[in-house]
């Protein structure tokens, strides 16, 4: 299998099996044009695997290897605000804001709650948003007022006519906690808690190699502030950037993945299970009409004569010169009063016919003998037996190279949807899917490069396996 890319790969110019200079450039150049087709794709393969936190990060990691992660806990008291370090917490508490509510619904939560004590619950109790259930609970309960409910939406002047030392009175410590923690009031207001990565570095007091809770490694300095873990947390140490190190683990993201085709990505209103339906019968059905109504004008062309033939043959290459952009408004206009719009067949119809395609079978339907279809004529065929029995069969490499070219430029195609479905999302392309994630207030990369992933498999299957019909097609029509 291998054998003959090795033989490939060791030939050489020069005499005696030794590669000379125009080798050493050939494999050069080789090499060089491979990495700039592959580095790009490869970095779009592994980063798509990579969770959010890592994606906004910008993390620089060839691998999706996540960091080894602590919580760091903000806990409000009545001496005021205290720092905990909390190393046992599941990753998935850590993850908890980034999660739809079906998947939070997958976690057990009141049993981690009744699992923790002391600032550990206080502060996963308010990160998992139990606390503002609670006290909602205990407001109807106890039969607190209810302006209780809408206390944070109030305006200073409004919430001072509000005696909260009246309503609190009857309640126990910790009921009286869970409220003023739900109004956010001296001096309980809400706790915090926030993923750390865990890193070891040499104490900068005592030089012995300790656990230090760090927010970030891209610091700019040469120092990196942290926490120890074992330590008082509420001291900042500043940590030599050359001594810290930080553990990783691989944690592939595959929710990057089932997430937008189960229709359950979080902020995404397009299913794109549909979107990759709708692109595979946009790319059949057009590649089809585009087969068909370039071949019949390639057979026209190249095996009638008749007044205005190379007048029209003129014309149609002369479109090839006006850029698309320009006909961008003409094809809206068609496209609307014809009532397409909104119709996956408002992509396929305005593409059907392409200049490029009947060049293209022209130029080769030009190398057919025009013996073989007076002979057919003779023996009564119509002209249709002709196009279909005799013209089509000998002209299938180039067709199949034009279907290969058309598969590719109907599924990678983003301007026609824009113009013609952008309106109506359940006849999105894949292309037109892509865009959801790039919103005005939320980017979700680690979605779009899972779907950019899935959007180029079928397009580099049918490159791979069909490309010698791509070169045989092509070079028999003329254009070498």
């Amino acid at each position: 299998m291998f054998a003959p890319i090795a033989n490939f790969l060791s030939r050489t110019r020069g005499h005696g099996g030794r590669a000379n200079w125009v080798d050493w450039i050939s494999y050069a150049y080789l090499i060089f044009g491979f990495l700039v087709i592959l580095l790009p794709v490869t970095w779009i393969v592994l980063n798509s695997f990579k969770s959010q936190s890592l994606i906004e990060k910008q993390d620089l990691s060839l691998l999706p290897n996540d960091f080894v992660r602590v919580a760091r806990a903000t806990v409000n008291d009545t001496d005021g605000k205290r720092f905990v370090i909390l190393s046992d917490l599941p990753d998935w508490v850590l993850d908890w804001q980034g999660m739809d509510p079906d998947e939070r619904a997958l976690f057990d939560v009141q049993a981690l709650l009744d699992s923790l004590e002391g600032d550990a619950f206080y502060a996963a109790r308010s990160h998992l948003g139990v606390a503002d259930s609670q006290a909602r609970e205990l407001i109807a309960e106890r039969g607190l007022p209810a302006v209780l409910l809408r206390y944070r939406s109030l305006g200073a002047a409004q919430k001072a006519e509000v005696d909260l030392d009246a309503a609190t009175a009857d309640l126990a410590v910790e009921e009286r906690r869970l409220l003023l923690e739900f109004l956010g009031e001296a001096p309980f207001e809400p706790n915090k808690l926030i993923a750390q990565i865990l890193v070891d570095a040499p104490h900068p007091e005592t030089g012995v190699i300790e656990q230090f809770a760090v927010s970030s490694l891209n610091s700019r300095s040469d120092t990196i502030a942290g926490r120890a873990v074992s330590g008082d947390p509420s001291v900042v140490w500043k940590l030599d950037k050359t001594g810290v190190t930080a553990s990783r683990q691989f944690a592939p993201a595959w929710r990057n993945y089932l997430e937008p085709l189960s229709g359950d990505a979080n902020g995404v209103t397009v299913d794109f299970a549909r979107c990759f339906t709708n692109s595979l019968l946009v790319t059949i059905l057009a590649t089809a009409l585009t087969l068909l109504i370039n071949s019949m004008a390639a057979f026209a062309l190249s095996k009638y004569q008749f007044r205005g033939q190379k007048f029209f043959f003129i014309f149609i290459l002369a479109t090839l010169m006006v850029p698309a952009t320009i006909t961008l408004v003409g094809v809206f206009k068609m496209i609307s009063a014809t009532g397409l719009s909104g119709s996956i067949w408002g992509v396929i119809i305005p593409g059907a016919a392409t200049p490029a395609g009947v060049f293209l079978l022209r130029q080769y339907m030009l190398t057919i003998p025009d013996e073989l279809l007076e002979a057919a004529r003779m023996d009564a065929a119509s002209e249709w037996k002709i196009y279909w029995k005799i013209v089509l069969p000998l002209a299938l490499p180039a067709i199949a190279a034009l279907a290969i070219l058309s598969i590719i430029w109907r599924w990678n195609d983003l301007i026609l949807p824009l113009v013609a479905i952008a309106t109506t999302k359940e006849a999105y392309t894949i292309q037109l899917c892509l865009l959801e994630f790039q919103g005005e207030h939320v980017s979700q990369e680690h979605f779009r490069l899972a779907m950019t992933v899935l959007s180029l498999i079928p397009t580099t299957l049918v490159f791979v396996f069909l490309q010698r019909y791509i070169t045989t097609g092509i070079a028999n029509t003329g254009l070498k």
